[in-house]
């Protein structure tokens, strides 16, 4: 079953002469296993892609469907289950409560979904303990470094058994060794059958991909394997 599709998806914002086209009639689908990467340049609608696809927000026409379940016609609260059980997102700008600490962000959408709070935290705490991160399970995160911020975002978004991994320039506040280690979390989730979006402007990161979606305009122009693969990056030394 496909994970994700946008169906001759559209946004537009605005109205008469400050419309704005971020999306026209895009067609994108992601499957089980599969890590697609989703460059272009500024302005190009990668984010608007990526929010519409996470049921962030609602296209101004088309349809999007995750699971096998359309978004459209979906209330507010069907979405906001949908994010917590099926979607984990990586944002920008990390996106965390400032109020609880590393373990209790990344443990919180399973606690919203019903985990016991003993098993959500016991899954939270192995997937900090991944990226390197047990330590830091007790701190706030005004008390973590901006890499330290962005790797708890990215363990509270594969934590659980959400089936659709979607991220946001996820390795932005990173060093070299860092972002491979979040580039392979991902890439391991993919081999469980997760589907994953990748949105970034680095070609080196995109080629971890199995596939390259370019968007100009808010069109796709193009879609690609990548050039070269993680390994070849790891055996030149290339930065992940």
């Amino acid at each position: 079953m496909t994970l994700l599709a946008l169906r001759n998806v559209s946004k537009t914002y605005g109205s008469g002469a400050n419309t704005v086209h971020a999306l026209r009639e895009v067609r994108f689908a992601v499957e089980p296993g599969t890590l697609v990467a989703v460059m272009g340049p500024s302005g190009s609608g990668k984010s608007t892609l990526l929010t519409i696809a996470g049921a962030l927000e609602e296209p101004s026409f088309g349809e999007v469907v995750v699971g096998g379940r359309s978004v459209l016609g979906m209330s507010r609260k069907e979405r906001a289950a949908l994010r917590r059980r099926s979607i984990g997102y990586v944002f920008q700008d990390f996106n965390l409560l400032p109020g609880l600490t590393a373990l209790e962000n990344v443990a919180l959408p399973l606690e919203l979904d019903g985990t016991p709070a003993r098993q959500a935290r016991a899954q939270a705490r192995r997937a900090l303990s991944d990226l390197d991160l047990g330590e830091a399970e007790s701190r706030f995160p005004d008390q973590l470094s901006g890499g330290e911020r962005q790797r708890v975002a990215v363990a509270r978004a594969i934590v659980g058994e959400r089936r659709l991994l979607l991220a946001d320039e996820p390795t932005g506040a990173l060093d070299s060794a860092n972002g491979e280690a979040v580039l392979r979390l991902m890439r391991a989730a993919c081999a469980r059958g997760i589907g994953g979006v990748l949105v970034t402007h680095d070609a080196q990161l995109a080629s971890w991909a199995d596939r390259v979606v370019f968007l100009r305009d808010g069109r796709i122009v193009d879609q690609t394997a990548p050039m070269v693969g993680p390994e070849s990056l790891l055996s030149t030394g290339g930065d992940a």
